[in-house]
């Protein structure tokens, strides 16, 4: 059993997180190490991928990288809103084989299975398409109130990329362009069977968090729990058993200053962040205005070891400029924290190509 100290448990977890001193050498290291990268379209400051590798790799990083690794390089996956190291596909094999693995979209798939099979035929004769490009033959329409609503060919096509038969092959105008997975994928994926494939995720991901619980509260994009992945721990101050990675132990450290995406995996364990970091956070963009209290999009601010506050920011490209519109001291800043706070937006305006204006 590991005992730590709150600072050494959030070294462990930022270290992990590439958000040390010790940046890392290029782009697929960095998903290599970080598992995942979260996909959202929300673009106020700019889209997570590229904000999460940016704070990372920093003014080297260029989006036009990561759609090369995606579309031409083949070294990179996209599948249920997350970008993965296509040496990862295997880890996925075993459930794909599985899939659905709920009721409802088992229950879906089996009263539509000739709307599948014309899916499959289209994309056969005239892969990669657009979804819009493909006919809605659904004899039972998908059900929900949410935005998925009727869109069947949407849905279909995300099931059966979850069974591994159909796959994204790139982007037109940001836009999905859909084809059969074995045109998309290598044809030498190694199949785990489940269990051990399910035990290296776990791996996967408590080297990308460092430190995490074994069963925590859930997320809908990725688990935040990691079983019986690396050594027990326990974190002086702060009830519970943990796991750590202990890789990440006994090691030197040297922190930065770095904004984040409010999708950053440092702070997406809103849970874990609160009780490691007394960091409290919500996402407000669908909150009303008047009810925000850092803002529509606000970034986390990292300094160290610590969450020291929240930037409420926002890039206007017709305009040419990032707005700064209040920077939230969770703890008063010192003049050093400002000053590297300051650096740090300046740099990120500078890498969008914009003026920034507070």
């Amino acid at each position: 059993m590991h005992r730590l100290t709150v600072e050494e448990a959030r070294q462990v977890a930022v270290r992990a997180q590439l958000l040390d001193a010790d940046r890392p050498p290029g782009l697929l290291d960095v998903v290599d190490r970080l598992a995942l990268l979260q996909l959202d379209p929300t673009a106020a400051v700019a889209p997570s991928a590229d904000l999460v590798l940016w704070t990372r790799l920093g003014a080297a990083y260029d989006p036009a990288d990561l759609q090369q690794a995606l579309d031409v390089d083949r070294t990179l996956f996209e599948m249920h809103a997350t970008v993965r190291p296509m040496a990862d596909l295997r880890l996925f094999r075993a459930r794909m084989e599985r899939a659905p693995a709920y009721r409802q979209p088992r229950e879906w798939l089996a009263a539509n299975q000739s709307f599948a099979a014309d899916v499959l035929a289209r994309l056969r004769d005239d892969g990669p398409l657009l979804s819009k490009e493909i006919a809605d033959t659904a004899e039972v329409p998908w059900a929900s109130t949410g935005w998925t609503g009727a869109r069947n060919v949407t849905q279909m096509l995300e099931v059966l990329c979850g069974r591994g038969q159909v796959a994204i092959s790139g982007r037109r105008e940001k836009q999905r362009l859909w084809d059969l997975a074995e045109r998309v994928y290598p044809a030498d994926v190694e199949v785990l069977a489940f269990d051990e494939a399910e035990r290296e995720r776990d791996r996967r991901r408590l080297r990308a968090l460092g430190i995490a619980r074994a069963k925590t509260d859930q997320s809908s994009v990725e688990a935040n729990d990691v079983g019986e992945a690396g050594e027990p721990a326990v974190v002086d101050g702060v009830p519970g058993e943990w796991r750590v990675d202990p890789a990440q132990l006994d090691r030197p450290w040297t922190g930065r200053t770095a904004v984040l995406s409010p999708f950053d995996r440092l702070v997406h364990d809103r849970r874990r962040a609160l009780e490691l970091f007394g960091f409290e956070y919500t996402l407000e963009m669908y909150k009303p205005a008047a009810k925000r209290r850092w803002g529509y999009f606000a970034l986390p601010v990292l300094h160290g070891d610590r969450l020291v506050g929240k930037v409420d920011a926002a890039a206007d490209r017709k305009a040419g400029t990032f707005t700064v519109a209040a920077v939230h001291e969770d703890v008063p800043f010192t003049p050093d924290v400002a000053d590297a706070v300051d650096a740090e937006l300046a740099a990120l305006a500078g890498w969008l190509g914009l003026e920034l204006r507070r």
